[in-house]
């Protein structure tokens, strides 16, 4: 029959046990575990019982272990201490560990804006893991729950399964993205001038599919335009507005510095530039992992680098 020591035993009491052994004082034992001495006296007879042994007699100083206490210590101690390490390292992360590779879904407009910044950042504190950064699709969402992306970066997403925990990262500001000879030439104005404008819309796939909410917003405010070109490529859509006067509508985020033919113009709505709200997204399981916790902070860094890289 086995031996039932162990699956019988609560920890603690081993734990106690071994401050006990150090000590070897009632008093001291309990000062240093924060409970009385009562407590610690119920310990011993719990273990006593358990152990079919005295463990710990009465001296002049305070208590001496029995043969049978000093061989238990020696049996178990490293065990403990293994298992303490054990535990402890569990809080503990380091991106230098991970190994293999990780799928990163970014908006088109985040992936087409701080690429550079994002993968130097990653390679940096993860050097022997192999990041895959892809644009977000419609089929990103049943990719994060089947495991497929770990990670994904969007604006606030309706729709998204109960599985899939969001957590907000930053604001951006909203930008028009003209040529540096379109008619508009103020570097901040009103949506009234761009009254009449046709517009450029970066297509984003399980957000904007259908709508161009720049030409929403437009609309309602009494300005009448139209969106005279749709794609998801971001060449594709400079590529239109540096030999036009279609409008690109983007953010503080695009790479002006990178197209020294385009301009950035702020567009104020009763005096407020509009803002919106990016967020991360994993498999709830990971909600909470240092991992993710690591990426979010890595990509609000790429993201306030690269507002800092436009403005200087």
């Amino acid at each position: 029959m086995l031996n039932n020591n162990f699956y019988n035993i609560d920890l603690n009491l081993l734990r106690t046990f071994i401050v006990l052994m150090q000590e070897k004082n009632m008093r001291k034992a309990s000062e240093r575990l924060f409970v009385s001495q009562p407590a610690i006296s119920q310990t011993v007879q719990k273990l006593r019982d358990h152990f079919d042994d005295e463990l710990f007699v009465k001296v002049r100083n305070g208590i001496a272990p029995t043969p049978f206490a000093i061989n238990l210590e020696r049996v178990i101690s490293p065990h403990l201490n293994n298992l303490e390490l054990a535990l402890g390292k569990l809080n503990e992360f380091s991106p230098e560990e991970l190994s293999g590779t990780m799928k990163i879904a970014l908006s088109p407009h985040i992936l087409s804006t701080i690429t550079g910044t994002l993968f130097t950042a990653l390679r940096h504190d993860a050097p022997n893991l192999d990041i895959e950064l892809v644009n977000w699709g419609i089929s990103t969402s049943d990719d994060v729950l089947k495991g497929d992306v770990f990670y994904g970066v969007h604006y606030d997403l309706d729709g998204i399964s109960k599985e899939i925990a969001r957590n907000r990262l930053t604001e951006i500001e909203g930008r028009a993205i003209v040529r540096q000879e379109h008619p508009v030439t103020e570097s901040t104005t009103t949506p009234q001038s761009f009254d009449g404008v046709e517009i450029a819309s970066q297509l984003l796939p399980g957000f904007n599919d259908n709508v161009c909410l720049a030409a929403n917003i437009l609309n309602s405010l009494g300005c009448k335009t139209r969106v005279g070109f749709r794609s998801e490529v971001l060449l594709a859509l400079i590529d239109v507005v540096r030999n036009t006067d279609l409008v690109l509508p983007h953010s503080n985020l695009f790479p002006i510095k990178n197209f020294p033919e385009l301009r950035s113009i702020a567009i104020q709505i009763n005096n407020t530039i509009p803002r919106y709200s990016l967020y991360s997204y994993t498999h709830t399981k990971d909600r909470n992992s240092p991992t993710r916790k690591w990426l979010d902070s890595v990509l609000i860094d790429a993201i306030e680098r690269q507002i800092l890289i436009n403005t200087d």
